[in-house]
């Protein structure tokens, strides 16, 4: 009779995925997060959690495990979200003429009106911005050291510092 034991490689390969994944359902809030960020359609926030899903996955081999797994995380998450804004695709299919009577005007039944509007405000600030200026406010509103930012956005933490400190003048100047 026929040895039924899985060999040895399939049975590695088999915890090397069940590892991703209770790895990245354990950490899926910053995919959502990081689609939710640059794609504004729930299709295309699929698509991009996909997308984003899918390449941590090819990236995994590599991922060391001395670092912070979050970190390696945004760090691609953010990478694919930037080059997908990017692409021309995206913006072609589903382009649309910003109509600021539309984001300006406040819900009445909110519970806090005047905090909807300033959250729906910040929204529109944030997703007006370039991509990396995107990512930076990502990743500041979800209180990450500037330190780890820096590190994920692969820029030096004096740069996160001044860029950071840029656009929150520019959201004082504009809100």
């Amino acid at each position: 009779m026929e040895d039924a034991a899985v060999p040895p490689a399939l049975a590695q390969d088999e915890q090397t995925r069940h590892r991703f994944e209770a790895l990245l359902q354990a950490h899926r809030g910053i995919v959502l997060k990081v689609a939710a960020s640059y794609a504004f359609h729930p299709e295309d926030r699929a698509e991009l959690a996909q997308e984003i899903a899918t390449q941590l996955w090819r990236a995994f081999a590599r991922y060391d495990d001395q670092r912070c797994f979050s970190t390696w995380m945004y760090r691609i998450a953010l990478n694919v979200a930037i080059s997908q804004v990017r692409g021309q695709a995206l913006r072609q299919r589903h382009a649309v003429a910003f109509d600021p009577s539309l984001h300006d005007m406040a819900d009445p039944h909110a519970a806090d009106p005047e905090a909807e509007q300033q959250l729906r405000l910040l929204r529109a600030f944030i997703a007006g911005q370039p991509p990396l200026e995107r990512a930076l406010l990502v990743l500041y509103l979800e209180e990450r050291p500037s330190a780890e930012i820096a590190e994920i956005l692969g820029i030096s933490q004096t740069n996160v510092t001044t860029k950071i400190a840029r656009l929150k003048q520019r959201i004082r100047d504009q809100l």
